[in-house]
């Protein structure tokens, strides 16, 4: 049985409450003095005790989807994210398609499909790595009205270590982006769900290691021209936005802001500001004190030219650990550069606060992307939309807590809502 599985979870369960209703009925027959009594009520209470613990982690693993594999949880899994090739042998240039179902609208009375949900592998012929994802087609794609239309666009990051059934289970992206655009809220979008790492269990912070994997150029680079290679989407930068949870909020915010000919927009959902280093990153950086710098995005506000991108920055009043950073990455913010903030009242850094905001930063993000003019031939470097001046953000009123969480600048989990900025 899988390590998710409801039956694996039930039996667990079972096996902890019968093994403490046989203490309680054992315990008084072992009650004689000797050692193979004293063993016996040892072996009884660690039985019990780890069988509790065992079905109490499973609960919640399964509620918070931190590991989708007995190999993701022992880290042997490595799902084939970090295969080395030398070039893709067939001719889907980079996307091998897994299987398909439908997305259901979910709107009472609502008639019509929702669109389409494919699991995929997407092969980077330029690092030669490989990525499981998931791609959201919306129903437009397959309209015959739509032969010869192209579609913006949006990669969808987990936080670490997410998978990308996260986005689907307990955020619910392709449902959201499938109402939003029923609703004529929403432009008819693609999207592609996907975990910022690239070889798991390394948290890669979505950057290229020196001498390890280029998860920079995987996101910026091959991933668009396996997508361009496969479906019908833009290939410029202005066709393409980013949104992510936790650390996927902070790759969506750094990509966007060192890549605008890729990306033209980013959601960050309580991100961070500066890339997380620890036992679970290792080196990123090779020691290079430079290279750090141009990876922390509140560094590269004060020294380097702003892009001429757009970005929106969630948090929350109260509970998010990253409400101060977040007001400071907003004050410092220049033209070119917009930016607008989503700030809840309340809200931890957890799935139900960025399921708060995720219908509002998918609306928000949705507006800044440009439709493509046509099926491209190819891909093609583009020149990023230009903006205007930022925005503010009124700071609120009550001071929030600023004490980041033990071990480092990175919750384990994610974040929060009202707008501020620019207008939606």
């Amino acid at each position: 049985m899988g390590l998710t599985s409801q039956k694996l979870q039930t039996l667990v369960a079972v096996l902890a409450v019968v093994c403490f209703a046989a203490t309680v009925w054992v315990w008084p027959r072992l009650s004689r003095r000797s050692a193979l009594t004293l063993f016996g009520r040892i072996g009884l209470l660690l039985a019990s005790q780890l069988l509790t613990l065992a079905a109490i982690g499973l609960v919640a693993n399964n509620w918070g989807g931190f590991y989708s594999s007995w190999g993701d949880l022992l880290g042997t899994d490595q799902g084939g994210t970090a295969t080395i090739t030398n070039g893709i042998a067939d001719d889907t240039a980079g996307i091998q398609v897994l299987g398909s179902k439908p997305v259901a609208l979910m709107i009472p009375g609502a008639v019509g499909s929702g669109g389409t949900l494919q699991k995929v592998m997407v092969h980077g012929s330029g690092t030669g790595l490989s990525e499981p994802a998931y791609v959201y087609l919306p129903p437009q794609y397959r309209d015959p009205a739509y032969a010869d239309r192209s579609f913006p666009v949006v990669l969808v990051f987990t936080g670490y270590p997410g998978t990308p059934e996260n986005l689907i289970t307990r955020m619910k992206y392709p449902t959201i982006a499938a109402q939003a655009i029923y609703q004529k809220q929403l432009q008819p979008t693609v999207l592609v769900l996907m975990r910022p790492s690239v070889q798991m269990p390394r948290d890669t912070e979505c950057q290229d290691v020196p001498g390890g994997p280029q998860a920079e150029t995987f996101f910026t680079e091959d991933l668009h021209q396996a997508m361009a290679a496969h479906y019908r989407v833009g290939t410029a930068g202005t066709n393409w936005g980013v949104i992510g949870d936790s650390t996927g909020g902070y790759c969506a915010l750094k990509l966007t802001m060192r890549h605008p000919a890729a990306f033209t927009a980013a959601a960050s959902l309580s991100g961070y500001y500066q890339a997380a280093e620890d036992s679970t990153t290792g080196s990123l950086f090779g020691g290079n004190q430079q290279l750090r710098e141009q990876n922390n995005l509140m560094w590269r506000l004060r020294n380097l030219p702003s892009p001429p991108v757009s970005v929106l920055v969630a948090s929350s009043l109260k509970g998010e650990y990253d409400y101060r950073a977040t007001k400071q990455f907003v004050a410092a913010v220049k033209a070119p550069m917009r930016v607008s903030s989503l700030i809840l009242p309340s809200g931890g850094h957890n799935f139900q606060t960025w399921n708060r905001e995720t219908p509002q930063a998918l609306r928000w993000l949705g507006a800044r992307l440009q439709v493509p003019a046509g099926r491209p031939s190819a891909p093609q470097p583009s020149t990023p939309r230009p903006s205007g001046p930022p925005s503010s953000c009124p700071p609120p009123s009550t001071p929030p807590p600023s004490t980041p969480p033990p071990g480092g600048n990175r919750p384990s989990a994610g974040g929060s809502a009202t707008a501020a900025g620019e207008p939606s």
